[in-house]
């Protein structure tokens, strides 16, 4: 929490809750609701036309498989059929594969896609940052209209949570096919709030000066952005100017909290862990991913339950992966999908189940969507070597609350899980259905200076039957 320190006197409750809105340290100490509770008041307020609901994009990154997730094709035969068998779902009819116990309970509350159509079988960051997003990270999109920080919370509007921000002995985020936090022409200002990454994250968002050296220290960096802009080209600093702000921001809010896990319930905290379900002594090391195999299983839990709470604390698109664990080649950097979905199943089923339980009980499914999938997909046949190699016609992509439609397949995929056979959905009704999510598309069309690529993704159509 926010710690304002002033030797010459004690700072009473009511001014606490002055400071720079700090309702929110008080929310996340008792119900953890006031984000999501405030959001509500977030479009009559500001005038921005958000709907104050939250999403949380579950990026699969490497590409999982069609067949081995929630198309099992049992009856194809045993080169193309899922090689982990099947489970049946709380859907009459429908399986998914068997690495999935819990959301096959779960099934009633999910959307599944079958027909979603990737577009290409190149490693990147698409639907997160890609053609349809313009170039800029989607929760960016997001950001450039609701500003980089919720208005009564503090709360960064757009994050980025990879393994390093609930354990900093794990893995940086995974650059080498995009940055995650590219803003393409939306400005540096939009970029996800990046937790984590090996820094002092709850001690740097803390504030323990005296207030009067704050004072005096922002009105000098006032002064010098002053003279700054006068002798810089116009706008050319436009970008470090809205960082500083989001900075400032963040600190003075005392949203630090949110992103401290020993603040939330030791039960709550558990439920969500997937650190026990596969250690690392049972992963093979002849892998050379072996690191993200355990990186995932360490934190994919946790980065969910953090997740949650910068919803409840105001966020509203936060992406959350843990790096290259799906990219099932069973070559000398990853297992197969037999293998592969051992390491990943497990930590993948227990996660999300937990988080849809979670957001149920808290009241919260209609107002935050979760999605998942991945960048590509994987080859119908299984490979020479028991993996499914690249193939961008056709990947898993699972949706969940958001006030859509749920307990539902939507399209249907050809006899080998090739190809989109009916319905086929593209990442750009993917965006068009989060923003959708995120704002009152109607009024967002004619509010002033709304930037151009927020319109027209915004303007796609969205994934039938939602």
């Amino acid at each position: 929490m926010l710690a304002l320190w002033d030797p010459r006197r004690r700072i009473g409750r009511r001014e606490f809750l002055r400071i720079g809105g700090l309702g929110l340290g008080a929310g996340l100490a008792g119900t953890g609701l006031a984000g999501l509770s405030a959001s509500h008041g977030f479009s009559a307020t500001t005038g921005l036309p958000v709907t104050g609901k939250s999403v949380v994009f579950l990026f699969m990154h490497g590409g999982p498989s069609q067949v081995e997730t929630f198309d099992p094709k049992m009856t194809a035969p045993a080169e193309i059929r899922s090689a982990t068998g099947e489970l049946a779902t709380s859907i009459p009819g429908v399986t998914f594969g068997a690495s999935f116990p819990r959301l096959a309970a779960l099934a009633h509350r999910l959307a599944v896609v079958r027909s979603f159509v990737p577009g290409d079988s190149n490693h990147d960051l698409k639907p997160i940052v890609g053609r349809d997003t313009y170039g800029a990270n989607l929760g960016s999109l997001f950001a450039r209209v609701a500003g980089s920080n919720h208005p009564f919370t503090g709360m960064p509007t757009n994050a980025a949570l990879f393994p390093q921000a609930v354990d900093p002995s794990t893995q940086p985020a995974q650059t080498a096919f995009g940055r995650f936090d590219a803003t393409g022409s939306l400005g540096s200002g939009t970029a996800p709030f990046v937790p984590g990454a090996g820094g002092n994250l709850q001690q740097d968002m803390e504030l323990r000066i005296p207030v009067e050296r704050l004072e005096e220290r922002r009105s000098l960096l006032a002064e010098l952005d002053r003279v700054r802009f006068e002798l810089d080209a116009p706008g050319k600093l436009a970008g470090l100017d809205d960082l500083r702000r989001q900075a400032w921001q963040t600190i003075l809010s005392g949203v630090a909290g949110a992103f401290d896990l020993t603040q939330e319930d030791a039960a709550t905290v558990a439920r969500y862990d997937t650190a026990p379900l596969v250690r690392p002594d049972q992963i093979s090391r002849r892998w050379n991913n072996y690191n993200y195999y355990v990186d995932n299983a360490k934190t994919l839990g946790k980065l969910l339950l953090l997740a949650r709470r910068l919803c409840e604390a105001g966020c509203g698109f936060v992406t959350v992966t843990t790096n290259f664990v799906w990219d099932m080649h069973a070559d000398q950097n990853n297992a197969g999908v037999a293998e592969g979905m051992a390491y990943m199943g497990p930590p993948f089923d227990h996660a999300v189940s937990a988080f849809l339980e979670d957001v149920e009980a808290r009241g919260l499914a209609d107002r935050i969507l979760l999605v998942c999938c991945g960048e590509i997909g994987r080859t119908p046949r299984i490979n020479a070597m028991g993996g499914r190699d690249h193939w961008g016609n056709l990947g898993p992509l699972l949706l969940a609350g958001g006030g859509w439609r749920m307990g539902q397949v939507i399209g249907q995929s050809t006899r080998d899980a090739g190809d989109a056979q009916a319905d086929p959905v593209y990442i750009k009704n993917l965006v068009a259905t989060i923003l959708h999510t995120l704002f009152d598309v109607g009024q967002l069309r004619v509010v002033r200076g709304v930037p151009e690529e927020v319109l027209r993704a915004a303007s796609q159509d969205v994934i039938p039957g939602l």
